[in-house]
């Protein structure tokens, strides 16, 4: 019977002994892969590319001045109706221009706000906008817009408001391409920090989109936009 307990105890003496090698050496593998997901590296990834822009807002805006107030309503009817005649001639649709409301300045009625020395009481202003997807056939009807000016038509683009503007409404489109290659530079960098660094490229960590911007690609060429994302993505380092 004694012999029988000194037995069991011996039994649970080794029973414990490789329990706790057991669990010594799966902590220690734990430990260890606990380690080597610590390892982390932050690599971003560029993606660009220019596309042309897919709509154009062309204001076209005249001056006028007179002494007389009935005369330069009768001037601006008579230009926007050049202006309309100009923009059908060159294949621009009715449904893609807008004529704006006329200001018309009364300098009598000013005479305290500056300088009344100038020859005519009322200068006015207007302009007609072209709203258009053909941005290509829009920009070959402004290389003739001198035409208005034989017809005596004085065209003025100083006002900021009524600059040219393009834009380019098509990202959706290209977006799931961009991140795409964005995500493959960013890995290529990520793959060549961990071969420098002698250990293997693991899964990722985390990952954001940066923002997207939509630039006009330089001064001169506002209809071609620069469209640009920056990726970050984070990846686990393993030996």
């Amino acid at each position: 019977m004694e012999q029988n307990k000194q037995t069991g105890h011996i039994i649970l003496g080794i029973s414990i002994i490789l329990g706790l090698f057991i669990l010594g050496y799966f902590l220690n593998n734990s430990v260890k892969t606990f380690r080597d997901y610590e390892r982390t590296v932050t690599v971003r990834g560029l993606a660009e590319q220019e596309h042309l822009a897919d709509v154009v807002i062309w204001p076209i805006q005249f001056t006028l001045a007179s002494n007389i107030q009935d005369e330069i309503y009768r001037m601006l009817e008579d230009n926007a109706g050049k202006v309309m005649a100009f923009l059908a001639e060159n294949g621009i649709d009715d449904d893609e221009i807008s004529i704006d409301v006329p200001l018309v300045t009364d300098r009598s009625a000013q005479r305290w706000g500056g300088d009344t020395s100038g020859q005519f009481r009322y200068v006015a202003s207007q302009a007609v906008t072209v709203y258009s997807n053909d941005v290509e056939h829009v920009r070959e009807v402004m290389r003739n817009v001198g035409e208005l000016g034989k017809q005596g038509v004085i065209i003025s683009g100083d006002d900021y408001q009524f600059q040219t503007e393009y834009m380019f409404t098509r990202l959706n489109d290209i977006k799931p391409e961009m991140i795409e290659i964005a995500t493959i530079e960013a890995r290529k960098v990520a793959e060549k920090f961990a071969e420098d660094s002698d250990s293997k490229l693991g899964k990722i960590k985390t990952a954001s989109q940066g923002q997207f911007s939509i630039t006009d690609r330089d001064r001169n060429n506002p209809h071609i936009k620069n469209v640009r994302v920056v990726s970050t993505i984070e990846y686990y380092l393993t030996d």
